[in-house]
């Protein structure tokens, strides 16, 4: 990402959904952050959002044995190294007060439109649900919305989003098929799954809460069993709660472990019907050799376990291998009737669609793939049974798109919900942890 300034002097600070990236800066959320001290403004910061993911860049705060020095201004034209050369030490001029920052910051470096994690249809109504990963909402359109070409972009019907609700980088979405309550699962900063009556709109608080572990990224539902599923990337577990658990509700079971084979798990489904529970892993692994565990990169692939499996228990098999053509794939969504299920597989801009039976290195039966498909790092996907047809939420070109249930190869969609102009590319900060400046290209260097 290329920077506008020209200013080579600036120190670029980072908040990303309200987390202080570092201690050495003092981020102001919503007006200020007293210092030096970091405790409650660092807890207020963890737990609530700041509106969106965002990169800030401000003028050099020096710090000397922990005490913070005047902000410089912006047009100083001095390094960081040679502020802090310059700035006396407590001992030479007496200690200096904590100083309140309360400054707008020079410039803010953000997308601005909403980037879509996951995809839900409401069944009391037909209408679609798009999860906004990038300013922490919910965008809910009719389903025969289509935007046309020359349009900025279509508007929802009605949204969630704001303080009260609590969404912050929500990525897993669920709707009750009987009541029409929408369940979202928060991946990062607020560690809690959030549920909100039917027809919720605006800013207003859940109806329910049920904390979490760190980093649960999709939720799955037996209704039958009244029982929802959770996966959690960084423990590589899937965590089993009664439908109605709220608060600090325990899980009724957990499925972790070696022998699992859980490797980041992201997108889960279950199949009653056919008493499966189907997972799919990036790849980030444990190993253990010994006393010792240590962390290992595997392939992606797609884990099958009981539906009713808990503790260390080995998967019934296993897809896996470079015929699968996995790379870091998403969410997944199974059609029992037809017996296969549809992979978004983010890392390759298609949809995978397997056989539930496949197992070992196994090719797809069948993939929506190619530019014509408008698929741009999808994550979200599920089948609309009753208009044979797959949906698919992209979080990298601001859409969700629209195909028959057997489209195959480089098909266009049938409609396209598009929430920004057609030109905007994702800037995919999606959840900066760092940030830092390369003064030979002139260039800020962010990863997610």
């Amino acid at each position: 990402m290329n920077s506008n300034s020209r200013t080579r002097s600036k120190l670029i600070g980072v908040l990303t959904a309200g987390v202080l990236a570092s201690a050495a800066v003092y981020v102001i959320l919503a007006g200020s952050v007293a210092a030096p001290e970091l405790g409650d403004a660092f807890q207020d910061a963890r737990r609530f959002p700041s509106g969106s993911p965002q990169l800030q860049a401000i003028a050099p705060l020096p710090v000397m044995d922990g005490e913070m020095c005047e902000w410089l201004p912006a047009s100083a034209g001095i390094s960081l190294a040679g502020a802090m050369q310059q700035a006396p030490s407590a001992g030479e001029d007496g200690p200096t007060s904590p100083v309140e920052v309360n400054r707008e910051p020079a410039r803010i470096v953000r997308d601005t439109f909403p980037t879509y994690s996951a995809i839900a249809q409401d069944p009391l109504t037909g209408d679609i649900l798009l999860q906004d990963e990038n300013l922490f909402g919910i965008k809910i359109f009719d389903r025969m919305t289509d935007t046309p070409p020359n349009a900025a972009f279509s508007e929802p019907k009605r949204m969630l989003g704001g303080h009260h609700t609590k969404l912050e980088f929500n990525c897993g979405l669920y709707v009750d098929p009987r009541t029409g309550d929408i369940y979202s699962v928060n991946n990062d900063t607020t560690d809690m799954l959030v549920i909100f009556e039917h027809q919720a709109e605006g800013n207003v608080p859940p109806t329910r809460e049920l904390e979490t572990p760190h980093g649960t990224y999709a939720i799955a539902v037996d209704e039958e069993a009244q029982e929802m599923y959770l996966t959690v990337e960084h423990t590589n577990a899937i965590v089993v709660y009664r439908k109605q658990a709220e608060g600090t509700e325990q899980p009724l079971r957990t499925i972790t472990g070696f022998s699992t084979q859980l490797e980041d798990p992201h997108g889960i489904a279950v199949d009653p019907e056919n008493e499966l529970i189907v997972v799919s892993n990036h790849g980030n692994a444990r190993a253990r050799s010994g006393d010792i565990v240590y962390g290992v990169f595997e392939p992606p692939s797609i884990t099958f376990y009981p539906l009713t499996a808990e503790g260390d228990v080995a998967p019934l098999r296993i897809i896996e291998g470079p015929r699968t053509e996995l790379n870091w794939p998403a969410h997944v969504w199974v059609d029992s009737a037809r017996k296969e299920f549809y992979v978004a597989n983010d890392g390759d801009d298609s949809i995978l669609v397997f056989n539930l039976e496949d197992s070992g290195d196994a090719a797809p039966k069948r993939r929506i793939q190619g530019p014509s498909t408008q698929l741009r790092n999808p994550t979200g996907v599920f089948l609309d049974a009753e208009n044979d047809e797959v949906w698919v939420s992209n979080m990298g070109n601001h859409r969700a798109t629209v195909y028959p249930r057997s489209a195959n190869g480089n098909v266009a969609p049938k409609r396209v919900i598009r929430s920004a102009p057609a030109e905007k590319i994702a800037q995919a900060i999606g959840n900066p942890g760092a940030v830092g400046y390369d003064s030979r290209r002139d260039e800020i260097l962010v990863p997610n």
